[in-house]
């Protein structure tokens, strides 16, 4: 999985996929060469990899063995880490198309790793005990739309979606989407809570942790909800029910295509070409986690924008680690943290290989980019819940 060996990265998670399905054991490499696989010599397996055009190197127990002994050193910075089972999957996405793609239904689809599409009817009815891992992309759990409203209060997509989110809501027996989607915020912290792993990424990031600081709280104005905003609401957010932030100070304009001061889109002047971040490195035996999380054949990710793309350190909980940050503009663009007995990693940004994507473009055509290290950041944590989970010494 080293940036010159391997013609595709992303499909060899779903080769590793694959094989947990099949009931074959594997092992995650962590820091050998770009965070390598180890798989058995099957001829399935192999033939598998001919047809998604994926890379292998045969290797021989003696081999094998030695690699595992150097893995093992106390002198490097490296892990096997076993891979027991294949994680149910579910992505959280609404019936039908939207007018913007997922990234990580896409790399999902391209890897052929298979997931279920839920919404909010499986949420609220407590199927999300079913799944392992839960992604969400492109949302908003406060209640406004995405904050579209603006620029595009009159057209039809607009006006379709929010005729249909508040059908659902009346369906589901919430007077209001807001409160609708803060119920589903808080049966999705219950899922982690309980042990279940949250991947989120753009909106769906901040706005998930503003839908449980406000709980109970009217911050929608009438043009979403139909009555006023509570008066004096941001002073009675409860940041202590938030996952990842705290102190945030909310956006009041319903015309400001934004949520708060959570996300600095809006506070970069970074020229395309010198966007990057960087990936924090990890030791491997005593912070496997994290280091999976990071796993990659380079640590500099190009950089790429979203409603939500990047998070202000300033409120950042001291309790969350940031695993990638953008120095040139001071901001932290992978964080991960636990909550309860699960976990979640919020990653800012819309589409890994689309720098500006915007309403109405195109989706992204992987098989352009099958070694992007932003998709692959995507594909560790999904393979992350098949890590065996080792023993505490108490």
């Amino acid at each position: 999985m080293d940036e010159t060996s391997q013609q595709n990265h992303l499909k060899a998670y779903g080769i590793t996929y694959w094989c947990l399905t099949n009931q074959y054991k594997a092992s995650w490499l962590l820091n050998y060469r770009g965070g390598s696989f180890l798989l058995p010599d099957a001829a399935n397996i192999r033939k598998e990899c001919h047809i998604r055009g994926v890379s292998f190197e045969l290797l021989s127990d003696d081999q094998a063995n030695t690699i595992l002994e150097e893995i093992a050193s106390p002198s490097q910075n490296m892990e096997a880490v076993v891979l027991e089972k294949a994680p149910k999957i579910a992505v959280y996405t609404p019936k039908g198309k939207q007018p913007w793609d997922d990234a990580v239904t896409l790399v999902l689809t391209y890897a052929e790793i298979p997931f279920t599409e839920i919404y909010d009817t499986e949420v609220l009815t407590d199927q999300l005990v079913m799944y392992d891992w839960l992604h969400l992309h492109h949302e908003d759990f406060t209640g406004q739309y995405g904050k579209f409203y603006a620029a595009y209060k009159n057209t039809p997509w607009y006006l379709e979606q929010k005729q249909e989110a508040e059908s659902l809501a009346k369906q589901l027996g919430y007077g209001k989407v807001s409160v609708e989607k803060g119920a589903v915020a808080k049966k999705i912290r219950d899922f982690v809570v309980g042990g279940g792993f949250m991947f989120a990424m753009c909106s769906a990031t901040d706005s998930f942790d503003i839908a449980l600081a406000a709980d109970g709280v009217d911050i929608c104005e009438a043009m979403f909800d139909g009555d006023a905003s509570e008066p004096n609401y941001q002073s009675k957010l409860q940041y202590a029910n938030s996952f990842a932030f705290k102190d945030f100070t909310l956006e009041r304009r319903p015309e400001q295509y934004e949520f708060s001061n959570i996300d600095m889109t809006g506070q970069r002047h970074i020229p395309m070409d010198k966007d990057y971040f960087t990936l924090m490195e990890f030791s491997a035996k005593w912070d496997p986690i994290p280091s999976m999380l990071c796993q990659n054949h380079t640590q500099l990710v190009k950089g790429f924008m979203g409603q939500t793309t990047s998070f202000n350190p300033d409120v950042v909980k001291s309790n969350v680690l940031v695993m990638g940050a953008c120095e040139l503009n001071g901001e932290a663009r992978y964080i991960h943290g636990e909550k309860g007995k699960g976990m979640f990693t919020f990653f800012g940004g819309h589409d890994p290989e689309d720098f500006q994507h915007k309403v109405g473009d195109p989706p992204t055509v992987l098989d352009l980019h099958p070694n992007s290290p932003g998709y692959r950041l995507i594909l560790n944590n999904v393979l992350f819940p098949a890590a065996r989970k080792k023993h505490l010494k108490t």
